[in-house]
C-alpha cells in the first residue's frame, strides 16, 4: 500500500473525547468535554419537535434556512453591533467545528501562516494543519492569561494569513478586552491579514465582563469571519448549528467550501436555532447567573483541595495547576494524573498539554468544566473530599 497522507501524522486524535470515552466506560463525572448535564430550554426543544412534525426533515438550503441568518443577523445587529447581509455575508455551518475549518479552507494557502494563541481549543492547531498553514503560537500567560505586546507583533509577518481569537477563551476563561483587541485589529490592517474570531462563550460572562466582538472595530468588518453556534448557549451541543459572518467575498468562498464538506446543517435544528436567537433578553440574565454559581462553587472546592486555580471571567472551563496533587497520586505528567484521576475520583478532566502545541507544555494543568447542576459539582466536592483526606 502506498503511504497515506503524512499531515494525519502530525496531531492526534481529540484527547477531549478520549477523556469522555475513558469516563464513560468507567461511569464516572465528565467534567472533561464541553457540554451541559441538564436539558435545554423547553421551548427551544418543541421547536424543533414542532419542525420535525411538520416535515421540515429534508435538506435545507445549503448555507442556512433563510429564517435563521435573519435571526443570526438580527442577533448580531442586537448585541455585537456588527451588520451583515443575511442573503450574501451569512453561512451556516454544521457547528463552529464545521465553521472554522471552512473558513480556513476557504482563506489559507499553502504556507500562509496562521497565529494562534496558547493554550487553545485543540481544534486550532490541527485545522490549521489540515488547510495548509503554518501556525504560529503567541502566549498566554497566568495568572491573567495576558499576552506579550512584543511576542504577538513579532509573530505577525508578509506570510501571515490570519490570527485566531477565541473570546471568551477556551481553555483559560479569559476575555480579550477592547484594548486587547485593537491592538490585534491595528496589526491586522498593518499586515492585511484576517482575523477568526471564535465566540461561543459570548453570553457566559462574569464579574461586569463585557463581550467586544472585534469585527465591530473600526476597520475590522471586511477583515473578520466571526464563528458562532447555538451550541454552547442554549445547551444544545449535540444539534450542530453554527454559523460563519463575513463578507460577501469571503462569505462566497466559504460556502463553496461549506457545500462540498457537509452540505448543510440539519434543517429542524436550524428552525428550532431561529426560534432560540428571539429568546427574551432575561434568558441571557439567568443564563449568566446559572453559570457563575456554579463557577464559584467549583473555585472554592478545587482551592480547598490544593489546586491553583485562576478565576475565569468567561466560558465555564477552568484550567489548573496539579504540582502537590500529581506527586501525591504518583502521577508523572498530566495525562497519567488525568487517568489516574478518573480511577480514584471516577472524575474526568483534560490533560493540559491538549492546549499546547508541544507535548512538553501544561504537564502540570488539568481543565475543568462547570457547566454541571448544583448536585453535581455537590457530588464532585465529596468525591476530591474523600481524595484527600
Amino acid at each position: 500500500m502506498k503511504p497515506l497522507s503524512y499531515i494525519t501524522e502530525t496531531f492526534t486524535e481529540s484527547v477531549i473525547r478520549e477523556m469522555t470515552r475513558v469516563c464513560n466506560a468507567k461511569g464516572g463525572i465528565n467534567l472533561a468535554q464541553g457540554f451541559p448535564d441538564f436539558e435545554a430550554p423547553e421551548e427551544v426543544k418543541q421547536a424543533a419537535i414542532k419542525a420535525i412534525a411538520n416535515g421540515l426533515n429534508q435538506y435545507p438550503v445549503t448555507y442556512g434556512d433563510p429564517e435563521l441568518r435573519e435571526a443570526i443577523a438580527a442577533k448580531a445587529w442586537h448585541y455585537n453591533h456588527t451588520q451583515y447581509d443575511p442573503q450574501t455575508e451569512i453561512t451556516v455551518t454544521c457547528g463552529a467545528t464545521e465553521a472554522m475549518i471552512a473558513t480556513l479552507k476557504a482563506v489559507v494557502n499553502p504556507d500562509d501562516e496562521i497565529i494562534i494563541f496558547e493554550p487553545f481549543y485543540e481544534n486550532y492547531g490541527p485545522d490549521a494543519i489540515l488547510s495548509g498553514a503554518l501556525p504560529r503560537y503567541v502566549s498566554l500567560k497566568p495568572p491573567e492569561w495576558a499576552y506579550d505586546s512584543k511576542e504577538l507583533s513579532g509573530a505577525f509577518n508578509g506570510n501571515t494569513k490570519a490570527v485566531i481569537i477565541n473570546t471568551p477563551n477556551n481553555p483559560t476563561g479569559k476575555v480579550f478586552s477592547r484594548e486587547e483587541l485593537q491592538e490585534i485589529a491595528a496589526l491586522c490592517i498593518k499586515w492585511d491579514c484576517i482575523a477568526i474570531t471564535d465566540e461561543v462563550y459570548e453570553h457566559i460572562l462574569y464579574d461586569g465582563e463585557r463581550h467586544i466582538s472585534i469585527a465591530s472595530l473600526e476597520g475590522m468588518a471586511e477583515r473578520t469571519v466571526t464563528i458562532n453556534s447555538i451550541s454552547k448557549t442554549y445547551s444544545v451541543t449535540g444539534w450542530r448549528v453554527g454559523w460563519a459572518l463575513s463578507s460577501a467575498e469571503i462569505t462566497s468562498r466559504i460556502r463553496k467550501v461549506h457545500d462540498f464538506l457537509t452540505v448543510g446543517a440539519p434543517t429542524p435544528f436550524q428552525k428550532a436555532a431561529a426560534f432560540a436567537l428571539n429568546m427574551p433578553d432575561d434568558y441571557y440574565i439567568r443564563l449568566q447567573t446559572f453559570y457563575e454559581s456554579a463557577r464559584d462553587l467549583l473555585f472554592e472546592t478545587l482551592s480547598e483541595m490544593g489546586f491553583e486555580v485562576t478565576l475565569p471571567k468567561g466560558a465555564y472551563y477552568m484550567i489548573t495547576k496539579t504540582d502537590e496533587l500529581m506527586e501525591r497520586l504518583g502521577a508523572n505528567d498530566d495525562y497519567s494524573f488525568g487517568l489516574k484521576f478518573i480511577e480514584l475520583t471516577g472524575i474526568a478532566t483534560v490533560p493540559g498539554s491538549a492546549f499546547y502545541n508541544t507535548s512538553d507544555m501544561g504537564t502540570n494543568q488539568v481543565r475543568f468544566c462547570f457547566a454541571k447542576r448544583e448536585k453535581t459539582l455537590l457530588d464532585v466536592r465529596a468525591r476530591l473530599k474523600r481524595l484527600v483526606e
